[in-house]
């Protein structure tokens, strides 16, 4: 296959976007007829060979995602260590326009400037690394004829394996994995002993990623979604990468969790149902919950709220959330200009929710300086953030 043409109404994550040439290996059809394609994703341990995020002075970066990154060195646990709280206040990034936070560059006109690579072949002396026109080349299980570093084996400690979908619907952007949910991860990795031996809760955890990162240092973690293909898609995922999860019993449950409902399906003919035993335990002793790139609508970003307001008044112990977003640029015609207004809408409920004052819990909300070493293979633009909201009983 040397062209794949997708349809208008699909949508591509960036972090299979820019594979150029990547093998991808279909490995099945899931219940809704689309195509599942298995990738590895490379844990660089080795100092010297961590990325160059491009984070500094806006460059675009062309780094090679997934697996067809070259990793060196051994397998080591990650190393610990707090993670500094200064950066740009939330009143600060309220105060600016949506332009100003997202770095947005017009030219003489008032147009916006996009500045692209060029292509290999365009520029006999490009200043930025070639861009290739991307091939995804579909593998069918019966070929084994997988050329370069995908033939040789790596250590089983270095590698995360995921099924995924590579195009779909918006309503299905849950089954590709995203550029922020690698960004969380690489945060749990920086972060080893904050999640040492917790109970950890994902809100819309996709193809489970982000919940089998946390599940190699966690105790326990509750892996959530809604529908049951892609809930199976996480199951799958996590059997695949068992020998991952952290030494001495941890455990990572997939469970469903409707951020429209109130409460928690206990109907057991249901698949993925809560039992009683794993209500009491998520509500006994969670006390961090995670969320990547759920705040592309409006109404999702609303109810991801209302219900991590809901499950904190319930939680016995105070919690912290971290939320990864990505800031994207779109021109509006309502607008007639470039607008972030997923984010501009994320950024405004952090700030009522630091205000809500019920007299039971007290929420500060704090940004994450995105300073921390870079694990996997991705483009880390400065696009990217981490928020952290910490939810205490007002004493």
């Amino acid at each position: 296959m040397d062209e794949v043409t997708f349809k208008s109404d699909t949508v591509l994550s960036d972090v299979h976007l820019y594979t150029p040439n990547q093998r991808h290996l279909m490995v099945r059809l899931n219940s809704m007829g689309q195509p599942v394609f298995l990738s590895q994703f490379k844990l660089l341990w080795n100092q010297d060979a961590q990325i160059d995020s491009g984070t500094e002075g806006g460059g675009y970066r062309d780094v090679p995602t997934e697996e067809n990154s070259a990793g060196t060195g051994s397998p080591e646990s990650p190393p610990g260590g707090g993670c500094s709280r200064e950066g740009v206040s939330l009143q600060t990034g309220a105060d600016t326009t949506g332009q100003e936070r997202a770095g947005v560059q017009l030219d003489e006109d008032g147009d916006l400037d996009v500045l692209r690579r060029p292509r290999a072949a365009s520029d006999p002396d490009p200043a930025w690394p070639p861009r290739d026109k991307v091939h995804p080349m579909i593998l069918t299980q019966e070929e084994d004829d997988v050329p370069g570093d995908e033939a040789q084996e790596s250590s089983t400690h270095s590698v995360i394996k995921i099924e995924h979908t590579m195009a779909t619907p918006l309503e299905d952007v849950g089954k590709q994995v995203w550029r922020g949910a690698l960004f969380l991860a690489d945060y749990i990795l920086f972060q080893w002993d904050l999640f040492q031996g917790r109970t950890v809760l994902e809100l819309g955890a996709g193809t489970g990623f982000t919940s089998i990162v946390a599940a190699t240092v966690a105790q326990t973690v509750y892996c959530t979604d809604v529908g049951a293909d892609l809930l199976a898609m996480c199951q799958r995922n996590i059997a695949l990468n068992s020998h991952l999860l952290a030494p001495g019993g941890s455990v990572v449950k997939v469970r469903e969790l409707d951020w429209l409902k109130d409460d928690l399906c206990i109907d057991p003919a249901v698949p993925f149902s809560w039992s009683e035993e794993d209500v009491s335990d998520l509500y006994d002793h969670t006390t961090i919950l995670l969320a990547a790139e759920v705040f592309y609508d409006e109404d999702l970003t609303d109810a991801l709220f209302k219900t991590l307001t809901r499950l904190a008044r319930k939680l016995k112990n105070a919690c912290v959330a971290i939320l990864s977003v990505e800031k994207r640029l779109n021109f509006t015609l309502s607008h007639l200009d470039v607008t972030c207004e997923a984010y501009d809408h994320f950024h405004a409920s952090l700030h009522q929710l630091e205000k809500l004052q019920d007299g039971q819990l007290r929420f500060s909300v704090e940004p994450v300086e995105a300073s921390f070493p870079q694990r996997l293979v991705y483009e880390r633009i400065r696009q990217l953030e981490l928020w952290k909201v910490f939810v205490e009983p007002v004493s």
